[in-house]
């Protein structure tokens, strides 16, 4: 592409890459392996490891594999209220003829005696079963229990390691914690966890155009480099959030080298093939250019690059397309950077109500809201696609619920059909 300029834009895009291509050849760029695809093994951090509390572990992906570091629980305890005894003292027991046996202290048991415990109490020495406290009669007058169920051992007892086993494996390097896990991991006797570092992100704005204050005739303000580094956040990342950088080659060279320090540099606008469309020049120049033009819309004129082995985003200057390309590669490089692997997205069953069209070869991203239909018919929710559906309408993201994704090999979905939207914003 070097010194290619005025072939560029004359020529357009002649050529996209399919998307499922796109993110092989991103994947490779970020996180090498035998294996390119999105489901392929996973290797470990490319953002190296650092050792956490459990109190700020959550969210963040495991480094190691990680073993039970002891039984959970450590000791036999009573899994009802009532009455620790030997099983054997109740063999016979019944509403008619009930066992009697004597009061004891919680230190141990002997043959015909009973202590009173609770809900996961130790087990005394000698006992193997309890009895629950609604089948005890309590004989005040001569301290004696009358007991009107026979148990056998084991009996409403929870073993050694019922929970978890020492050495038992509990989740593999990869795996993203969630709360249920913390609380897991330390009853198994973890106070810190190995994670990945969070990924590092520039974000850069680029556009002569673009202000932060009252735009004027002709200026817009920036809205996409903010969007992005939250996004960045909400994707278990750290964003550094740039000041918007003209168009010009220079300052453009200039501000990516400075983030070359990040796991990861993105721009926003200049990624297309007009006059001020510089930044894949730029990154041809200072790396290499990976892909540039993919077959989704919104959003086709994105560009994938390295530079000094740091992967490069050019995301499309319109708001829809920029978040489109952010959730299609922004999203899953973070996630192989920290050895994991990106998750699906949630999604809501609906019927479409309207026709969403679409060119073979392109992957459509329809943006629909979400309503509850009255009634018992399945499914619940009606996909309405939203009438605004320019790339650079960002109230129709803002106001919808989610989209639906038209595969490449299909011509549009018919209405009446049912669909899975995935959600906005999908959780780490």
């Amino acid at each position: 592409m070097k010194g290619a300029d005025s072939e560029r834009t004359d020529a357009g895009f002649k050529v996209r890459t399919p998307v499922d291509e796109a993110r092989a050849i991103l994947r490779n760029a970020v996180a090498p392996s035998d294996d390119a695809s999105e489901s392929g093994p996973v290797g470990s951090p490319k953002t190296g490891i650092e050792s956490v509390d459990l109190e700020r572990a959550d969210g963040r992906v495991l480094a190691n594999p990680v073993a039970s570091a002891r039984n959970v629980p450590h000791y036999r305890r009573a899994a009802m209220d009532g009455y620790a005894v030997r099983a054997e003292d109740t063999f016979g027991a019944s509403d008619r003829s009930p066992a009697v046996l004597r009061t004891a202290r919680d230190d141990g048991l002997d043959p015909g005696t009973a202590v009173r415990v609770h809900t996961g109490s130790a087990l005394p020495d000698g006992a193997d079963a309890v009895v629950m406290i609604e089948r005890v009669t309590e004989l005040e007058a001569t301290g004696e229990l009358e007991v009107a169920d026979a148990v056998a051992e084991g009996e409403n007892v929870a073993p050694v390691g019922e929970d978890v086993e020492a050495d038992q494996h509990l989740y593999d390097a990869g795996h993203r914690l969630r709360p249920s896990d913390l609380g897991l991991l330390r009853s198994a006797g973890y106070a810190r966890v190995s994670v990945a570092k969070q990924p590092t992100v520039g974000v850069i704005p680029t556009g002569e155009e673009l202000v932060d204050g009252d735009p004027g005739p002709g200026e817009v303000i920036e809205t996409n480099g903010l969007t992005v580094s939250q996004l960045v956040e909400r994707w278990g990342g750290t964003a550094t959030y740039r000041d918007v950088v003209t168009d010009d080659p220079e300052a453009l060279r200039v501000a990516i080298q400075r983030d070359l320090t990040k796991d990861v540099v993105v721009t926003t606008g200049g990624s297309s093939v007009g006059e001020r469309d510089l930044l894949p020049e730029v990154i041809d120049v200072l790396g290499e250019v990976l892909v540039h033009g993919v077959g989704l819309k919104p959003g086709h004129p994105v560009c994938l690059g390295v530079v000094e082995e740091t992967p490069v985003l050019a995301l499309p200057g319109y708001p829809v397309a920029c978040i489109v390309n952010a959730v299609q590669f922004l999203r899953p490089a973070l996630r192989w950077l920290e050895g994991a692997t990106p998750e699906a997205h949630p999604t809501t069953s609906a019927r479409l109500e309207r026709k969403i069209p679409s060119e073979p070869g392109t992957r459509t991203f329809a943006r629909v809201q979400l309503e509850d239909r009255d009634g018992d018919d399945e499914p619940q929710f009606a996909a309405i696609p939203t009438r605004a559906s320019g790339s650079g309408v960002l109230s129709s993201v803002a106001l919808a619920d989610g989209w639906v994704v038209v595969d490449d090999d299909r011509e549009g979905i018919p209405a009446g059909e049912t669909v899975d939207v995935e959600n906005w914003e999908p959780t780490a």
